[in-house]
């Protein structure tokens, strides 16, 4: 991948670090030169995030965002925070959804949400770990359930916003059937079993929904997203 200049916007100059402070890429200490490369430690070798305010040595924070997507986007390796707005890699498809009146188990109060992501095999493009490669979709396509209350609906407004950003998967190596350069789950797990919970990705799961908005969130993705739509 070719580098990219790292979004200044989003630093903030630190002065004199104190001597107990490392930094979490490289683990070494933030008054000393960074793991990445030599420096001579100059006004600004030693920057913090604005938001969250943890501190790197510049190179480092360099050479993680060239490791990346380069998006324009920058996630505190420490606390996760993301500064920016955080874009993925999944190749196109199509996302749809549709109600169901069955109720899913621990949910027999309302009826259900079904999510339909279908996806085809295609050549990688520049961002993806190998360029000009072929990529497969095995188990496309894939689908979700979610019960059709309050909070479902909200979690499922919220998976569009990843679909959209292209976070919902990403070009890889499947866990489950070990398959390189295929697409696969992203991090944001469905419950993609519908009547039983035999496979662990079905319902009953009274925390499955809390989980995967922190999920979300850890993508980038929160409610601030829909009331900024």
């Amino acid at each position: 991948k070719s580098k990219s200049e790292l979004p200044n916007k989003f630093l903030k100059p630190v002065v004199n670090p104190a001597e107990i402070e490392d930094c979490c890429i490289c683990c070494e200490k933030l008054n000393t030169e960074s793991g990445y490369g030599n420096s001579n430690h100059s006004d600004g070798e030693v920057v913090a995030l604005s938001l969250c305010n943890h501190m790197f040595h510049r190179q480092c924070l360099m050479a993680m965002y060239n490791s990346g997507p380069k998006d324009g986007s920058i996630q505190c390796p420490n606390c996760k925070k993301i500064h920016g707005l955080k874009l993925g890699t999944c190749p196109g498809g199509e996302m749809e959804y549709w109600t169901l009146p069955e109720s899913l188990p621990g949910h027999s109060d309302c009826g259900s949400i079904c999510v339909r992501y279908n996806i085809r095999s295609g050549t990688q493009g520049p961002e993806h770990p190998s360029p000009g490669s072929r990529y497969s979709t095995y188990g496309f396509p894939r689908v979700g359930y979610l019960p059709d209350n309050e909070k479902g609906r909200k979690v499922l407004q919220l998976f569009i916003v990843a679909w959209k950003r292209r976070i919902m998967f990403t070009i890889g190596t499947s866990s489950t059937s070990g398959y390189q350069n295929t697409v696969t789950w992203n991090e944001i797990h469905h419950k993609t079993e519908f009547g039983s919970n035999n496979s662990g990705h079905g319902y009953p799961d009274p925390n499955y929904l809390d989980n995967v908005l922190l999920e979300l969130s850890v993508q980038g993705v929160t409610e601030e997203d829909l009331n900024d739509a």
